[in-house]
């Protein structure tokens, strides 16, 4: 089993220069994780919370890949729809030269209404501008030469995409998926998989069983490492730890289920977690002591997880879970 890092930078509310702070304390976390035996940083791309999330993750990435030289680092995810595709192509590409082939490039549809209305386009509309952007990237990165494309909302004539990518044919895609019919296309599409962290493992597991008979029906092999399952990581040595634990993650799945369904809540997102809130934050994360952090994770092997990020703002809990979980997985 391997494990990455998942999540982002912050700005450090109520300080003068908290963008800085709150980046800065991102990029250490990072060059920490490598030196602590981490394989891989997946970073979000959200917009217009008022939260202080990272917008430009290709540009923090870049400058990650000049502080690092190991760890692989990747997009979890970068929302298509909202986008030029050859300029994401050209930019995801500079990257993947200058990391020397550590990119690892996550896409996904977007879930997030304020964040589709903020750019005045339909979210009904975030299937078919995603689809269409993965053609234009596929085919940038593949094309020998010049090539033309044009589509219903795209047209090109005539470039050519520089500087081509250093993993050949191109950086591993992944998918962020969690309804049938886009787990499905996943497998279909040649993608691997990003599942979230605020699902309860009942339901992580079925969408796993999902992708893999997807997967087996487009003739291709299932990699443990090529599905990316992420989890909150919660160390509580106490009962009274682990109940703080609990509240805190119930206040933020209020937060993250608020983002991922319309104002009438009438629409959802599959990222949107179980509505018993207690349910999802104590079976949707790692929590509790070393010993029973390494009990949720091999139960988790045993259906097939070969490949957990973790997501966590409290570095020593890192530090922790490199010093005392890792080991027990080889």
């Amino acid at each position: 089993m391997k494990f990455g890092i998942f999540g982002g930078a912050r700005s450090v509310p109520g300080i003068e220069d908290g963008y800085r702070e709150g980046y800065d304390a991102y990029i250490d976390s990072v060059i920490e994780a490598e030196e602590l035996g981490f394989y891989s940083s997946f970073l979000v791309e959200h917009h217009f919370s008022g939260m202080g999330q990272v917008s430009a993750s290709l540009n923090l990435l870049s400058f990650l890949a000049a502080k690092t030289s190991v760890i692989r680092l990747g997009t979890a995810v970068v929302v298509l729809p909202w986008h030029n595709p050859v300029l994401v192509a050209e930019q995801a590409a500079t990257l993947d030269l200058l990391s020397r082939g550590r990119f690892d490039f996550g896409v996904g549809k977007g879930y997030r209404h304020n964040e589709f209305a903020g750019f005045c386009i339909p979210i009904a509309e975030s299937t078919e501008r995603f689809e269409e952007a993965m053609t234009v990237i596929r085919k940038a990165w593949t094309s020998e030469g010049r090539f033309s494309h044009h589509g219903k909302r795209w047209h090109y004539e005539d470039i050519i995409l520089e500087p081509a990518p250093v993993q050949r044919p191109h950086p591993p895609l992944w998918l962020a998926a969690g309804r049938p019919e886009s787990l499905q296309s996943a497998a279909r599409e040649n993608y691997n998989l990003f599942l979230d962290q605020f699902q309860t493992l009942e339901v992580i597991f079925e969408r796993l069983r999902i992708f893999r008979d997807a997967l087996s029906a487009a003739g291709r092999r299932y990699d443990p490492l090529g599905v990316g399952v992420a989890r909150g990581l919660m160390i509580a040595d106490t009962d009274a730890a682990r109940e703080t634990a609990i509240a805190q993650r119930i206040k933020q799945l209020e937060v993250m289920n608020s983002f991922g369904q319309a104002a009438d809540g009438k629409e959802k997102s599959s990222m949107v977690s179980d509505s018993d809130l207690r349910k999802a934050a104590v079976d949707g994360v790692l929590l509790g002591t070393p010993d029973a952090i390494i009990e949720r994770l091999k139960h988790m092997e045993a259906e097939g997880v070969g490949y957990v990020l973790l997501s966590s703002r409290d570095q020593e809990s890192l530090r922790r879970f490199a010093r005392d979980v890792m080991p027990a997985f080889g």
